[in-house]
């Protein structure tokens, strides 16, 4: 399943983890009872048939039960998506124009690119149109698809939760090249959007930190590393040993899973978290601390040096 990038991914996979669990669950014991009874009332036990006249309470139960879990799935549903409907007052309405085979996007601003900026942690709603046929617009790690349809204004809205690049896909087949349709959504600093938001620049900002997913060279050198750490005073907030200090420590970091600010799961920390962290610390904020630390300069060679010391900490 891909990382949890937006405020409505965690809701959109309670739901399907909610209703494949029921489904797994309602397979296995409907095989086990029919296979039960497969037994049970085989020939070679019962030769003679005899007739059934009814059970009540077993009818009701078989249709009760089924009814109760079908009404707990279409609430859990429901109410999803109503909030997925209802758009914040606050939210930035940028216009997303479909067309074989390519996206546009339109910011209340007059600005237009053909990736979509937004800034950190801000709803955003976006309006969608089709200037041809129908296409399906879909962002993997926000979990969110709709469907985009000539002639007819859709909607959807979310807040991007995590710093870096995501693709942007159409999900139907919308003529020769459909495979083409593709973009990003880059998620920046609030700071870096507004910068070019209300800037002369016509070039929008790429994410600052790598994506889920992103591969990062391993070939970094974990000896320079932690004098690197030394050196820009790394170590005056982070601890090797296990110890606490105004951030969490860097000892057994690697493999973990750290709970976010404003994250419903817990993420992993991997090569691409350690980018995100070092390059952009405010992005990745753990649960406990306080985002103190500032954004860093530092070279790619620093990154995969200082990201080799923190893998190679026991």
């Amino acid at each position: 399943m891909f990382e949890s990038a937006s405020n409505v991914a965690g809701k959109v996979d309670e739901v399907f983890l909610y209703i494949t669990a029921l489904s797994v669950a309602f397979l296995v014991f409907i095989t086990a009872v029919m296979i039960y009874f497969v037994v049970k009332y085989s020939r070679s036990r019962n030769p003679k048939a005899e007739d059934i006249e009814g059970h009540f309470w077993l009818e009701a139960t078989w249709t009760g039960v089924p009814l109760v879990l079908f009404l707990s799935m279409f609430y859990f549903g429901w109410t999803n998506y109503r909030y997925m409907r209802t758009v914040p007052r606050d939210a930035m309405v940028v216009k997303v124009l479909a067309r074989q085979w390519a996206w546009a996007f339109v910011y209340p601003n007059g600005k237009q690119t053909s990736e979509l900026t937004l800034a950190l942690d801000r709803p955003v709603k976006l309006e969608l149109e089709s200037a041809d046929v129908v296409h399906g617009f879909f962002i993997p790690a926000f979990r969110v698809k709709e469907d985009v349809v000539p002639g007819r204004k859709n909607y959807t809205w979310f807040s991007p939760t995590v710093v870096g690049s995501y693709d942007i896909e159409c999900t139907v087949i919308c003529g020769v090249n459909h495979t083409y349709m593709l973009s990003k959504v880059n998620v920046v600093p609030e700071a870096l959007f507004k910068d070019w938001y209300f800037g002369d620049s016509t070039e929008p900002p790429k994410a600052a930190a790598a994506g889920p997913g992103t591969k990062v060279d391993p070939t970094g050198d974990p000896g320079r590393g932690g004098q690197l750490a030394q050196a820009k005073g790394c170590t005056a907030c982070h601890t090797a040993d296990g110890s606490k200090l105004v951030g969490p420590t860097w000892k057994g970091a690697y493999g973990r899973r750290e709970t976010l600010l404003g994250r419903d799961a817990p993420v992993p920390v991997d090569d691409a978290y350690l980018v995100r962290a070092i390059r952009d610390p405010q992005a990745d904020v753990v649960k406990g601390y306080g985002a103190v630390m500032p954004p860093q300069r530092v070279s790619d060679q620093d990154v995969r040096d200082l990201a080799a010391y923190i893998r190679a900490l026991p």
